[in-house]
């Protein structure tokens, strides 16, 4: 065949070949939204389900209207263990911890017992002046009892520390952690979490360290696909945030690595006076500032988000906002998460650390928007129990505990433990 009719023959083969070309709706979303690049990291079809969220919601799509709102809790969702515990054992180990105000115990929050505040006044004494720090490097009774009311709540004899405090809308022991800072200006905080931090992320994974009498784990990672997730809500136009049960301060200096400034950091605000923190907090949604009965745990990460993100101002800020001005993702790994999580309109990232309510609601999944994700580090083994959700996993504001219910009152039958590696 002559060589012009062989390229004739070739061009109409060629020309009947079907090509398949994307829809418009197709194209107008996947060209223009950024993807997650660890998508194959996450579990089973995770990546898909948060990334139909970017794609509809982002303004990278034909929203073009008030940015998206994305909201991640920090220790153990944003990075593998706890910036306040690391803060605390950093501040034990370097003498930071001060004498609190008269000597007495009993001013560092409202709801500590006598017994609470009888012990850490027998254990660390009064030969500090009160503002001035604590031996707690050398002094290991002090230490173990200081230790004992951040990790546990009780004495090292097993007493209660707290009482009083109504269970959703704060855990007495976390508003502590920024309690105790008072006599520091913010500023002086700051700079103790961030050498904190430096001296976490430095220590080898799986690394522990002498805190008073007892060993304590030393480090802290940043999850690769969570700062990847961040990163492309970024790109995609939403607006990210960080609402953490640490104290802002200890947020502040750790956001900014996965591209959440200091201006998108919620955490539990502590009150000053003349510039130093005075060891009360400020309040929400009707909760008086000084009061010291709300911070950003459970119902009171609703109310902070309403709030300082969305702008509902007053009683209405406990409340459930519209639909269509809520979160559209949030991620969480406990209680304290669960209804950040529960109010958010797309999907609810959920890392499986074994709490009982957050993960009865994640694994019953009425709506089909929770999305249950092993820990990216040191993830759990399957739970050798089944969660008891419909007894004993939901915590009521007294303390006592019940069963959990679905926004239609029915109850969350008790749930196996599926997703794990």
């Amino acid at each position: 065949m002559p060589r012009f009719l062989r390229a004739v023959a070739l061009a109409a083969a060629v020309a009947v070949v079907p090509v398949a070309l994307p829809s418009a709706a197709t194209a107008s979303t996947t060209q223009r939204c950024p993807q997650l690049r660890l998508a194959e990291n996450w579990y089973g079809g995770n990546a898909a389900k948060i990334q139909q969220v970017i794609d509809e919601r982002g303004r990278c799509a034909t929203n073009h209207g008030e940015r998206p709102v994305a909201v991640f809790d920090w220790d153990n969702t944003v990075v593998k263990n706890d910036i306040s515990d690391q803060t605390v054992f950093w501040m034990l180990r370097h003498d930071k911890v001060l004498q609190p105000r008269n000597q007495d115990w009993r001013t560092t929050s409202r709801f500590m017992t006598d017994d609470g505040a009888n012990a850490l006044s027998k254990a660390c004494g009064t030969a500090t002046t009160a503002g001035k720090p604590l031996p707690t490097s050398k002094n290991i009774i002090c230490a173990d009892e200081l230790l004992s009311v951040r990790k546990n709540a009780k004495t090292t004899t097993g007493k209660d520390v707290f009482a009083g405090n109504n269970r959703r809308y704060m855990e007495a022991a976390y508003a502590w952690v920024a309690q105790i800072n008072a006599g520091y200006r913010p500023d002086e905080v700051r700079a103790i979490a961030r050498q904190a931090r430096a001296a976490a992320l430095l220590a080898p994974i799986g690394a522990t360290q002498k805190v008073g009498s007892s060993t304590q784990v030393a480090w802290i990672r940043y999850y690769p696909e969570i700062k990847d997730l961040i990163s492309t809500l970024n790109k995609a136009g939403f607006s990210t945030w960080v609402v953490s049960a640490s104290p802002k301060e200890f947020a502040d200096v750790w956001g900014s690595a996965v591209g959440i400034p200091p201006n998108r950091t919620l955490g539990i605000y502590s009150q000053t006076t003349n510039g130093r923190i005075n060891g009360h907090l400020e309040g929400c949604g009707g909760h008086a500032d000084g009061a010291d009965e709300i911070m950003t745990y459970i119902d009171g990460k609703r109310c902070f988000i309403n709030e300082r993100i969305l702008g509902i101002r007053g009683a209405k800020a406990m409340e459930a906002a519209p639909a269509g001005k809520r979160q559209a993702l949030a991620g969480g790994d406990a209680t304290t998460d669960v209804t950040m999580l529960r109010d958010a309109t797309g999907v609810r990232v959920t890392l499986n650390r074994n709490k009982d309510e957050l993960m009865c609601r994640a694994y019953d999944n009425a709506d089909g928007k929770w999305a249950v994700n092993p820990m990216f580090i040191e993830p759990f083994p399957a739970l050798n129990r089944t969660y008891p959700c419909s007894t004993t996993a939901y915590e009521n504001a007294d303390g006592t505990h019940g069963p959990v219910l679905r926004d239609d009152g029915t109850v969350i039958p008790d749930q196996r433990d599926t997703v794990h590696p």
